[in-house]
């Protein structure tokens, strides 16, 4: 048995509770729900607020929610309206299958009419203000692989760099009015984002022990995505299997337009020598990222799969139970490793194609990339060619002393947490792990 089988499970609150059946027999695999801790708030909440599904201000429906948009910002003219349809599949999945509690529900309808009210004032600036139609985004530093092969740790070391423009989660969450040089960190939207950050560690209590979230933080490309409403965003926090399935099917290319727009937006005003990208999902559909970007600069990370994707799992299921009290670990794993060994094969199938130039890609091992960052980020540089600016290797070592693996407490994690079989996942991943020597 390796290692990664032998992991422990510790005891804490990311553990799944298994409840075996009426006949005291055991099947395989258990039936089970994953528990988190919640504050005493939370549980309140929920417990009183049993008819929220039937109250008009917590309604999922399409045109309620565009209509509640429209009033808060003033106006209904969203420009292109192919959002339409993803959004129409998206709220019909979340209300016949995400199993949503009642504070659930309403962080879903906020986030959706935030989405729409971000993209109705973002459409109103571009309208009064031509030259953010006229911003180049040129040569964007793009970081993707499966989750946790560190592509985080990486965006966090390309952002030390004062000539890498990168998202911040404030600004993602909230990009309108476009953010300014001269008052980009001290944005009242930083204090706003602080106080609802907060808000979710109430409802999943040591969520930085899984994933660190903050204003500040460098924000990925799914949030971004998320205003097309065709977005892996959504799948990684709710069960949502028709929507994926729809989803999957998809040209992602008016997603990825309006990631575009969002950039432009974003540095019309705060711009940078180049932007520094990351995403795990990019790897769906690099046809379009790159008819989009065609001179994206992309490093592709990797790592044995059978290290990540429990954890990942674990990831998922940990965001999922932060909107719903029915979350299967086992379904939520076979739903991971099915969708990023589906990504993987879309990625390596897209580079094998041959019409992406192959120095457009940098492979780079997780193992590299943690043994040694200050050279690993050199070889970003030096692929790419692109100036390595004077104490960029000192700010690279001082961030990681001062950002040690485990620093919010150990994520613990087994693959028969999820219901998935060693030698299957073994299996299913032989031709990546061979092709890359993982």
């Amino acid at each position: 048995m390796g290692e990664t089988q032998r992991q422990e499970v510790a005891a804490h609150p990311l553990r799944p509770t298994v409840f075996p059946p009426a006949d005291g027999g055991w099947p395989a695999p258990p039936r089970q729900r994953w528990t988190v801790e919640r504050s005493f708030l939370v549980h309140t909440i929920n417990a009183l607020s049993g008819v929220v599904g039937q109250a008009t201000w917590a309604s999922l429906e399409e045109e309620e929610l565009i209509k509640a948009a429209s009033r808060r910002v003033g106006h209904d003219d969203f420009g292109d309206a192919s959002f339409r349809e993803p959004l129409r599949r998206l709220v019909s999945s979340f209300q016949a299958e995400a199993h949503l509690h009642p504070l659930g529900r309403l962080t879903v309808r906020r986030q959706l009419t935030m989405l729409l009210v971000n993209r109705l004032r973002m459409q109103d600036t571009r309208r009064r203000h031509p030259g953010i139609v006229e911003q180049q985004i040129r040569r964007p530093l793009i970081i993707t692989g499966l989750p946790r092969t560190g592509t985080t740790f990486l965006h966090g070391l390309l952002a030390l760099d004062p000539a890498n423009r990168v998202p911040l989660t404030w600004e993602t969450l909230y990009p309108s009015p476009p953010p300014e040089a001269e008052t980009y960190h001290v944005d009242r939207r930083i204090a706003l984002v602080d106080r609802q950050l907060r808000w979710f560690h109430r409802m999943v209590q040591d969520v930085n022990r899984v994933h660190p979230i903050g204003a500040r933080l460098p924000e990925e490309c799914l949030v971004i995505l998320g205003h097309s409403f065709m977005s892996h965003l959504f799948v990684a926090s709710h069960r949502l299997p028709s929507y994926l399935d729809w989803l999957e099917s998809q040209d992602l290319r008016p997603s990825y337009e309006i990631h575009r727009r969002f950039l432009q937006h974003l540095q019309w005003r705060c711009p940078g020598e180049r932007w520094a990208l990351k995403t795990p999902a990019h790897m769906f559909d690099f046809e379009a990222m790159f008819e989009t970007y065609p001179d994206a600069c992309v490093v592709m990370t990797h790592r044995n799969p059978i290290e990540v994707i429990a954890s990942n799992a674990s990831l998922t299921a940990t965001l999922k139970s932060a909107f719903s009290d029915e979350v299967d670990p086992v379904e939520v794993g076979r739903e991971c490793t099915r969708r990023w060994s589906e990504a993987l094969r879309r990625a390596l199938r897209s580079r094998d194609h041959g019409s992406i130039p192959s120095e457009r890609f940098l492979d780079l091992y997780y193992t590299d990339l943690v043994a040694d960052p200050v050279a690993a980020v050199e070889k970003v540089y030096g692929h790419f060619d692109l100036p390595l600016p004077n104490g960029l290797r000192d700010k690279v070592r001082e961030f990681v002393n001062r950002n040690p693996k485990n620093r919010f407490g150990t994520h613990r994690y087994h693959l028969h947490d999820f219901g998935l079989d060693f030698q299957e996942e073994e299996k299913r991943y032989a031709a990546y792990r061979e092709r890359f020597r993982l």
